[in-house]
């Protein structure tokens, strides 16, 4: 695994051995940023971020920020040697180690708002966070805000929120929303 483009273009990064983590793949990320365009100065929040490598890759193409939040332990040390091997660090990257229903709840107490958010959850579990992420979701975006779901093709990740594309790789869904 690498960071695809930007001024991390080429460097490598560390993949979760854990079964239950699946890193989105080199081919998928760079098809995704190349349909999100510019994201120069965005701030990112990266949900259930595994490797990292979804928010590496937006703060790579020129994003402000990024929030990473972690449960896994295992993956959280992944995505903090991640960090520290591009010489990645706050305030530019943060990481929380925590679920994402918790994170969400606190960004919206605390009045953050995100531009991007990457929703990538294990695949068994999207239809149990779709109705109460979008809620929270919705409080935390910025104006013209986009969040993209990756989830599997069969248990497609429902997101109260208007859907401007839809990509399909493999088994792989991707779908960006736009407040």
């Amino acid at each position: 695994m690498r960071v695809v483009a930007g001024t991390l273009g080429g460097r490598k990064l560390q993949a979760p051995s854990s079964s239950v983590t699946r890193p989105t793949s080199d081919r998928v990320r760079e098809s995704l940023f190349a349909t999100l365009g510019p994201i120069d100065g965005l701030t990112v929040l990266d949900l259930f971020a595994g490797s990292g490598a979804l928010a590496i890759e937006a703060l790579s193409r020129g994003a402000l920020s990024a929030v990473l939040v972690e449960r896994d332990r295992g993956a959280a040390k992944v995505i903090e040697s991640n960090l520290h091997s591009l010489g990645l660090g706050e305030p530019e990257a943060r990481l929380i180690r925590g679920s994402a229903q918790k994170a969400l709840e606190q960004a919206a107490k605390a009045a953050e708002t995100y531009d991007l958010i990457f929703l990538d959850p294990p695949y068994r579990q999207p239809a149990m966070l779709g109705a109460d992420a979008a809620k929270l979701i919705g409080t935390i975006l910025a104006p013209d805000a986009r969040v993209v779901t990756e989830s599997d093709r069969r248990q497609p990740f429902e997101l109260a929120l208007p859907m401007i594309d839809e990509r399909r790789y493999g088994d792989t869904l991707i779908r960006i929303h736009q407040q």
